[in-house]
């Protein structure tokens, strides 16, 4: 089953559920940046957290960034989603190796350092929105949780997940955000946390076989569920070499000049789904003289 996430309402709309299965989009991160297993696993949460937020936005191109800004190894993970289920990222460095931590699992909290993280979200208004926030546990899931109660005023429980096969590619990957509307029954909110007390991890309920829908009919038991809509996500890159030479026009025109003077084609990457441009003497010359017409 390819990837999608599901959008669900429960307990007359107290809630709000979000509930995605996204090994497909992890795999090909992990593919096109060949990323370490730990790398991956950080990767994939916060594309797994930026496929749920994004299809929370309601226009059509609103776009959501998600920085994580740290000191760890990994040099910080950047993720962009749209509102359709669209999503790409990379990380800084995608070699990163480390033990396991204490509980045998990939340390992502290690990798990932001590930091902050940025959400960003252009939807079309003069200046996006910017909301930032201390890294509580590194671990992504804890710090969005800890971000939406301090920057959105929502409380929210997020669990996201990522696990490896022994030949390093995505065996499970997936995640759920549940939030409570302002106003929520305390009946409501103590069978909620009853529930999640249960919720040993998302890996291994998907291990389990469970799908997005029953993932929530899990955290949700006890209460009438609504699925209201079922939303494809994929990894997706939006660019092509229009894009990668309005890049190259905006370095100016001296440094243009500089690499046609060199002699050599150059060869441009895309950040977020690391393929390669390449420009040729003669291209890079019309490119000059558009710079000069413009």
């Amino acid at each position: 089953m390819a990837d999608y996430i599901v959008r669900a309402t429960a307990a007359n709309s107290q809630i709000r559920a979000f509930a995605a299965t996204t090994r497909d989009l992890t795999e090909h991160a992990r593919a096109a940046h060949n990323t370490s297993p730990v790398a991956t696993a950080a990767l994939g949460r916060l594309l797994t957290a930026g496929s749920m937020m994004g299809v929370m936005m309601k226009g059509e191109k609103d776009l959501l960034t998600l920085q994580v800004k740290a000191g760890g190894p990994l040099e910080g993970i950047t993720v962009t989603a749209d509102s359709k289920g669209n999503v790409k990222g990379y990380v800084g460095n995608p070699n990163v190796i480390l033990h396991a931590n204490d509980k045998g699992k990939l340390d992502v909290a290690g990798a990932v350092g001590v930091g902050f993280m940025n959400v960003i979200k252009d939807m079309g208004l003069k200046e996006p929105y910017v909301g930032q926030t201390v890294l509580q546990t590194s671990e992504i899931a804890e710090d969005l949780t800890y971000y939406f109660a301090t920057s959105e005023q929502v409380p929210s429980s997020v669990g996201l997940g990522v696990l490896m096969e022994k030949d390093n590619t995505v065996k499970q990957a997936g995640g759920f955000i549940i939030q409570l509307m302002p106003f929520t029954e305390e009946s409501v909110i103590s069978q909620l946390e009853e529930n999640l007390k249960d919720v040993t991890s998302v890996t291994t309920m998907l291990e389990e076989g469970h799908t997005p829908e029953s993932l929530l009919k899990t955290l949700l038991k006890g209460f009438d569920i609504e699925i209201n809509e079922t939303i494809p996500t994929q990894f997706y890159c939006n660019c092509d070499k229009d894009r990668v030479e309005k890049a190259l026009i905006s370095v100016g025109r001296k440094e243009l000049q500089e690499m046609i003077d060199e002699g050599k084609e150059i060869e441009m990457n895309c950040h977020f789904c690391n393929r390669n441009y390449t420009f040729s003497v003669e291209e890079l010359k019309n490119i000059l003289k558009r710079c000069k017409r413009g």
